[in-house]
């Protein structure tokens, strides 16, 4: 877990977050960051702890589908501070509600997928 203090690299953050380098910088340049990442005077990108826990959270929304869109309008409304607290909370709702019917279809599926395992096991099994 990064420290509160410390500043990474970009590709040290690539790997702390399975992201590549190009990513970070589509996150950057697509208005996706909570704020600014800082530069050093060489221009290189560093980042905080802080960027760092939020790209992270950016991992789990992509990875549940959430467009890049809602993501934006997402990182806008918490750039906003408080106020926009119960705009934050209905997005998110809104997306749980989605991933929880995506969950239920997947689980579906899986259901069929066991269901011809345990037809093909039963064939090719001796009696």
């Amino acid at each position: 877990m990064p420290t509160t203090d410390q500043l990474y690299s970009i590709s040290e953050v690539a790997a702390q977050t399975g992201l590549t380098a190009h990513t970070l910088r589509y996150y950057e340049r697509a208005g996706l960051m909570l704020e600014p990442v800082d530069r050093a005077s060489s221009s290189h990108r560093r980042y905080s702890a802080r960027d760092v826990g939020w790209i992270q959270f950016l991992t789990k929304l992509r990875s549940t589908s959430l467009p890049i869109a809602r993501i934006r309008d997402y990182a806008e409304l918490a750039r906003q501070g408080d106020g926009t607290s119960a705009d934050r909370l209905e997005l998110l709702q809104r997306h749980r509600i989605a991933v929880a019917a995506q969950l239920e279809d997947i689980q579906a599926s899986l259901a069929a997928i066991d269901y011809k395992i345990s037809i093909y096991s039963e064939r090719i099994s001796p009696a």
